[in-house]
C-alpha cells in the first residue's frame, strides 16, 4: 500500500454504530431547543407575550443581520483555535448550558412595561441566537471531522436526520400538550405564560444534556495542520465563496430550504386556530409535520444509491409542491384532506432538507481539493448565515403578511386574515419551493466526483 493509500485509509473510516448515533443526538438535542424557537416564538411574542405581529417580524430580521456578522467571527474563531477536547466537540460542553438557559429566557414574560417587554425580547432574542451558533457551527463541523468517507457521511446524515425528526416530533406534538398541562388548559393569552416558560426549561434541560452526551460520543481523526490553522481569517468564509461552486449554491439552496420551513412550520398555529378552526388539533397536525421523517429518512441512502443527488432532491421538492397544492385546493376546515395534503408536503421537505445537510461535507472537500485548507468551520458558518437568513425571512415574512392582512391576535379574524394566512401557508410555500428545484439544479457534485477529490487530497498529504 503506497503512501497515499495510507493517508486516505487513517480518515477514510467507517464509524461504528455507537458513535454515529451518539453524534446524531447533537441534533435532536438542539431541535429540542431551536425547533421550539423557529416553530413558536412569533405565536408567542403575538399571542402571550403581547408584541404587535410587525415588531416581532422586525425583530427576527433584526437578530439575523446580527448573525450576519457572529456566523463569520465564530466559524473563524472555531476553525483557528483548538479546545482541550478538541476541535470542534469541545464547543458543545462549554456553550450547552448557555444555550438552555438563554432559550428558557426567551419564554418568560417580564413585568416591565411595554418598551421594556420589547427590550428584553430583543436582547434575550438576540443573546440566544450567538450561543445557538457557538454550539451549531462546531457541531455542524464536526462530522467531515470524524471521517472522508462520504457514504458513511450520507449515513451519518440520514441518522441525524432520523433523530432531528425525533426531536422535531417532540417539540410540535409535546410543547402544545405540556403548555395546556402546566397552565391549566391555556394555550394563548396571558392565562398561558407560565406553561410556556416551564415547558422550555424542561426543553432546555433535556436538551443540555443531550448536547453532553453527543461530546462525549464524538471522536475527531481528520486534524488541521497548524500552519493551516493559524493561517485562517475571517476572509476565507468569502474566499470560499468565490472559489467554491458547490458551496455557492448549497449556500443560496440553504437560505430557500430553511425559509421554506420556518413559513410552514410558524403559521401552523394559526392555521389550524383561525382558518380550521380547531386549535385542539394543532399537535395533530404539527405530528404529520414531523412523521413521515421515520419512512423517508431511513430510505435516504438507498435512494441516493439509486437515482442519485439530483433526481432526489428534485423528486422531493416535487412531492411537497403536490402537498402543497392539495392544502389549496381544500378548505382548512376539511381536516381529512388538510392532514393528506400536510403529510404529503411534509415528506417532501424531510427528503429534501434532511438530504441537504449530507451534501455540506462535500463541499468542504471540494474547498480542500481548491485551497488545500479544510476549513469545517468556516464553511459551516457560510452556511450557518445563510441557513439563519432563511430562518430570518420564514420569521419575518408571516409576520409581516398577518399585519398586512390585519391578523389581531386573540380575536375573531376577518375575511381578509383569514385569507393572508391560507395565503401564507400554501402559495407562498408553493412558490419558494419551485424556487428551490430551479437553484439545485445548478449543483453539480456526485459521489464519484468528491471520491476522487478525496483520493488527490491524501496523495498531496502523502507527498508533503
Amino acid at each position: 500500500m503506497d503512501s497515499a493509500s495510507k493517508a486516505l485509509e487513517k480518515t477514510d473510516v467507517k464509524l461504528p454504530w455507537r458513535e454515529k448515533f451518539g453524534w446524531a443526538t447533537g441534533d435532536f438535542a438542539q431541535n429540542l431547543i431551536y425547533t421550539t424557537i423557529s416553530t413558536y416564538l412569533l405565536f408567542f411574542y403575538t399571542n402571550v407575550y403581547g408584541l404587535p405581529a410587525a415588531d416581532a417580524a422586525t425583530m427576527f430580521l433584526v437578530v439575523r443581520l446580527i448573525d450576519a456578522i457572529n456566523d463569520p467571527i465564530v466559524g473563524t474563531i472555531v476553525d483557528k483555535h483548538t479546545t482541550r477536547w478538541g476541535k470542534y466537540r469541545g464547543w458543545l460542553l462549554y456553550m450547552s448550558i448557555p444555550l438552555a438557559v438563554l432559550a428558557m429566557l426567551c419564554f418568560h414574560v417580564p413585568n416591565v412595561g411595554a418598551m421594556g417587554k420589547l427590550v428584553y425580547a430583543y436582547v434575550t432574542y438576540v443573546g440566544l441566537s450567538v450561543i445557538y451558533t457557538t454550539v451549531n457551527i462546531p457541531y455542524g463541523s464536526l462530522n467531515a471531522a470524524m471521517t472522508r468517507n462520504n457514504k458513511e457521511l450520507v449515513s451519518m446524515s440520514s441518522v441525524r436526520m432520523l433523530l432531528a425528526n425525533l426531536g422535531s416530533l417532540a417539540v410540535s406534538f409535546g410543547v402544545p400538550i405540556f403548555v395546556k398541562m402546566i397552565s391549566g388548559g391555556h394555550y394563548s393569552g396571558v392565562q398561558s405564560q407560565s406553561g410556556w416558560f416551564w415547558t422550555m426549561v424542561i426543553y432546555g434541560i433535556a436538551g443540555a444534556a443531550i448536547l453532553i452526551f453527543c461530546f462525549s460520543q464524538s471522536v475527531e481523526r481528520i486534524k488541521m495542520a497548524p500552519e493551516q490553522e493559524s493561517s485562517v481569517k475571517v476572509s476565507d468564509l468569502y474566499h470560499q465563496l468565490v472559489i467554491n461552486g458547490p458551496l455557492r449554491t448549497l449556500a443560496i439552496f440553504f437560505i430557500i430550504t430553511f425559509g421554506l420551513m420556518s413559513v410552514v412550520n410558524s403559521v401552523g398555529a394559526y392555521y389550524m386556530t383561525y382558518n380550521a378552526g380547531n386549535a385542539g388539533m394543532m399537535q395533530w397536525y404539527n405530528l404529520l409535520g414531523t412523521l413521515p421523517a421515520f419512512i423517508v429518512v431511513p430510505i435516504t441512502p438507498w435512494l441516493n444509491r439509486k437515482i442519485g443527488t439530483q433526481w432526489l432532491m428534485q423528486g422531493s421538492l416535487g412531492l411537497a409542491v403536490i402537498g402543497f397544492l392539495i392544502m389549496y385546493a381544500v378548505p382548512a376546515t376539511n381536516l381529512t384532506w388538510t392532514f393528506i395534503g400536510r403529510t404529503i408536503e411534509a415528506a417532501g421537505i424531510i427528503l429534501s432538507t434532511g438530504f441537504q445537510w449530507a451534501l455540506v461535507p462535500q463541499a468542504i472537500t471540494y474547498g480542500e481539493w481548491k485551497s488545500g485548507k479544510r476549513e469545517n468551520g468556516i464553511i459551516n458558518a457560510v452556511i450557518g448565515f445563510f441557513f439563519k437568513f432563511g430562518m430570518a425571512l420564514g420569521g419575518v415574512v408571516p409576520g409581516y403578511v398577518l399585519a398586512a392582512y390585519g391578523f389581531v391576535a386573540n380575536h375573531q379574524q376577518t375575511a381578509r386574515s383569514l385569507a393572508g394566512i391560507r395565503m401564507t401557508t400554501t402559495i407562498i410555500p408553493i412558490i419558494v419551493t419551485v424556487l428551490a428545484m430551479v437553484v439545485f439544479a445548478f449543483y453539480r457534485l456526485t459521489d464519484e466526483k468528491v471520491e476522487k477529490m478525496n483520493e488527490e487530497i491524501a496523495a498531496r498529504h502523502a507527498a508533503e
